[in-house]
């Protein structure tokens, strides 16, 4: 009877010391106490800060022409983005020729009342690519320099994106081509869009730095 006494009293001091072990180890592990002061563990990151975005970018002129658009008044980008594209065309010195030939041809008002459209316009030095009686027997015809002016025209407003690849109806009738990347693009392989995505009251403007002629 002793013995056996002495067995239960044996495995009850056992089973005690093994529940107290058990909630030494869970006080020990995983939560923390009340009174603990062990800080909580902060999340930290090493990922890059996330690039400007696409959008953004694409809403900003781009090509080596862009560095010669005055800083400000009505010929810079901003004064340009105020007025109709006609009007803003006559405000930028590197587009007076293209102004003269859109005078000479009566288009002023058309392109000034359009809505969301896209013109291609050459700069000077692409007038002067041109030889010079060629050139002044193409603004002494109206009907002529209409259809090469309205060639330059699309009836949409293109992004950078559409730039990259693209066919387009003209005003003319007829479509050019675009494709590039970047800040390079060209226009029917011939043309370089040399200053791009100039914001007007109602166009974009590509400055190119070739005359675009009709297919036919």
């Amino acid at each position: 009877m002793t013995s056996r006494i002495s067995r239960i009293a044996i495995a009850s001091a056992t089973a005690a010391g093994l529940a107290i072990g058990a909630a030494a180890c869970s006080s020990g592990s995983g939560s923390t106490s009340a009174g603990s002061s062990s800080p909580a563990p902060v999340a930290t990151s090493d990922a890059p800060s996330a690039p400007a975005s696409a959008s953004a970018m694409a809403d900003q002129p781009f090509g080596p022409a862009c560095a010669t658009v005055p800083a400000s008044g009505a010929g810079s980008f901003d004064g340009m983005s105020k007025d109709p594209v006609a009007t803003a065309a006559s405000n930028n010195p590197a587009l007076s020729t293209l102004v003269a030939a859109v005078k000479a041809a009566g288009l002023v008002d058309t392109l000034n009342s359009a809505q969301n459209i896209t013109v291609f316009a050459p700069d000077n030095a692409a007038f002067a690519k041109i030889p010079k009686a060629t050139l002044a027997k193409v603004l002494a015809d109206k009907a002529m320099l209409t259809k090469i002016l309205t060639y330059h025209v699309v009836g949409q407003k293109l992004t950078p994106a559409q730039l990259a690849s693209g066919t387009y109806p003209t005003l003319e009738k007829q479509s050019l081509a675009t494709a590039g990347s970047g800040d390079a693009y060209k226009v029917n392989s011939t043309a370089n869009i040399v200053c791009g995505n100039v914001q007007t009251a109602n166009a974009n403007v590509e400055i190119i730095d070739t005359v675009l002629m009709p297919p036919s």
